[in-house]
């Protein structure tokens, strides 16, 4: 089903964490599933550590049930926010379940996210950051709800260099990690074609593309669709109370959406102490403060590259 290409260990190791290591090529082989309807598709891989070989089939395999929940995102592309808004817009019993999370950090005990994932009462409501390519095929074919966050490269960049630090344990330097990026050799990317892939399932009546920029700038419109995606309606003094717990500086304070349980696991297990926060500023163009002049410039033409050929654009 899958076919897996190590990468050069000499070439990728600055971009490894003690905690995520022999980088690989995971690439789709089996495309009988198609999500997109077009016969010339052609999946994109995505930068995985070896341990995630353990469990790609799994996952691909997964059963999915028509009242599912899916929230995808790219890494900190406003996952958290997503996931606690849908969860309250559909009144789940539990926030969701970080599917793959079992797959990839190595060296600390964590449950079989996967195993959890069945065992969920139903409606359940799961997060995944995969690809199109290896989330489970019968997201394509049962047709459950998928809510897909996109963010803008730079300030993902940004917030990713930070989680990748006090999360993964990346001993490297700063260079090192946005060399990476535009390697597209850092966990999980490529990091544009993981959003366009999923735009251009935009018109499926399942997928809703919503924007990290617009949650920041307007946020009540972005709620309104969200209920009308679910077929949710609330009174005015309901939806006031929901945009006012979804206020960023809420959410930040919220240690139950915050995952402050799951820094202090993580960070125990790595036996590191940081204050870090897994939702740090979430500010638009706070990349501007942190990311280098000449890397915001490359990035700039990666992106435009990347876009070629696609209607899709980032919020700015």
């Amino acid at each position: 089903m899958f076919r897996y290409n190590y990468l050069n260990h000499d070439e990728v190791k600055r971009f490894e964490t003690p905690y995520s290591e022999n980088f690989m090529e995971v690439h789709l082989e089996d495309t009988s599933v198609n999500p997109t309807g077009n016969s010339s598709w052609k999946p994109i891989h995505c930068i995985m550590p070896s341990k995630y070989r353990l469990y790609a089939d799994r996952i691909r395999n997964l059963t999915v049930y028509e009242d599912d929940v899916w929230v995808v995102t790219f890494p900190k592309a406003g996952t958290t926010w997503t996931q606690e808004m849908v969860w309250l817009t559909v009144n789940l019993n539990e926030r969701s379940v970080f599917l793959e999370v079992c797959a990839f950090i190595s060296n600390i005990e964590k449950p079989d996210t996967i195993g959890k994932v069945e065992r969920l009462p139903r409606p359940r409501h799961i997060k995944s950051h995969l690809p199109l390519a290896l989330l489970p095929k019968q997201l394509w074919t049962v047709k459950p709800k998928i809510i897909y966050t996109a963010r803008n490269p730079k300030d993902v960049t940004t917030s990713f260099m930070h989680h990748y630090r006090h999360l993964q344990g990346f001993n490297g330097s700063q260079k090192d990690f946005l060399d990476g990026i535009l390697a597209d050799k850092i966990m999980y990317c490529p990091q544009i074609k993981h959003a366009t892939e999923f735009w251009a399932l935009s018109h499926r009546d399942h997928i809703l593309i919503l924007h990290y920029e617009d949650m920041k700038r307007n946020l009540p419109e972005v709620i309104q669709k969200v209920c009308h995606f679910f077929g949710k309606s609330y009174t005015k003094e309901q939806l006031t109370d929901l945009e006012k717990h979804l206020m960023f500086d809420t959410m930040k304070a919220n240690n139950a959406a915050n995952n402050v349980a799951l820094v202090a696991e993580v960070q125990s297990g790595m036996g590191i102490s940081t204050d870090f926060k897994f939702m740090r500023k979430g500010q638009i163009g706070a990349y501007k403060e942190e990311l280098p002049e000449e890397f915001i410039v490359k990035l700039d033409e990666f992106i435009r590259y990347q876009l070629l050929g696609t209607e899709f654009k980032y919020r700015e």
